[in-house]
């Protein structure tokens, strides 16, 4: 069995997404009619942090599918230019364009985007509207009760935020967020809460290590409040 060092590993896996864009790129060149392969090369590139490339090439897309009234596509690819707007931090953009879709088969995607979007821009209440419609859509989903359970427990409705948070533990227990916030709901409730801290500890240390201090600032209102 050949080990590779992390070096030999990097390569490896940038040789491959280089092979990867070349092969969407020749896709789009060969079947420039298909909007799958414009909108996987944008959002790859969007995942390689090639920005401006990525909404060149959604803007450009957007551009021949728009003079083909060709919906379905424009909603596709508003999605893949909204996803890159949130990405780089620009929420507002990104919401002009989710707002945009109607395409029925990412409508729950969009609200999600929406209510994260939302959540980025601090403004909780909107962030639960859009949830809530994502969730009638797609209940199991653990994105989507995530951010209803992130945004509850920002608003303080901490009872609320705790039946997400336990619909996604029945099915995905690995996910540190959902331990951790689950453990500080528990904790404002009076619930024993040890355990969930424990397991989002062990499962990513880096995220417990930097969520610590939100943690010891919740601790210490907790006593403040009772001391009252």
């Amino acid at each position: 069995m050949i080990v590779m060092n992390n070096e030999e590993f990097q390569a490896k896996q940038k040789r491959e997404t280089e092979k990867l864009v070349h092969k969407l790129i020749r896709a789009i060149d060969e079947h420039p009619e298909k909007v799958n392969n414009y909108y996987d090369l944008g959002s790859l590139l969007t995942r390689l942090n090639d920005y401006q490339q990525a909404e060149e090439l959604f803007m450009k897309a957007l551009g021949i599918f728009e003079a083909k009234g060709d919906q379905g596509a424009i909603d596709l690819l508003n999605y893949g230019l909204g996803n890159l707007y949130y990405e780089v931090g620009k929420p507002n953009a990104a919401i002009k364009l989710y707002d945009k879709i109607g395409d029925p088969k990412i409508k729950a995607d969009s609200y999600l985007m929406l209510a994260q979007s939302y959540m980025k821009k601090g403004q909780h209440k909107q962030a639960v509207a859009y949830g809530v419609t994502a969730h009638e859509l797609r209940p199991a989903d653990p994105e989507i009760n995530q951010v209803l359970g992130d945004s509850l427990l920002a608003l303080g409705e901490f009872t609320a935020a705790k039946k997400y948070y336990d619909a996604i533990l029945k099915r995905h227990p690995g996910r540190a967020d959902t331990q951790f916030n689950r453990g500080i709901v528990a904790m404002v409730l009076g619930e024993p809460y040890h355990d969930y801290l424990t397991q989002a500890q062990q499962l990513d240390p880096a995220y417990y290590k930097k969520s610590e201090q939100r943690l010891a600032e919740i601790e210490k209102t907790l006593q403040a409040t009772k001391k009252k």
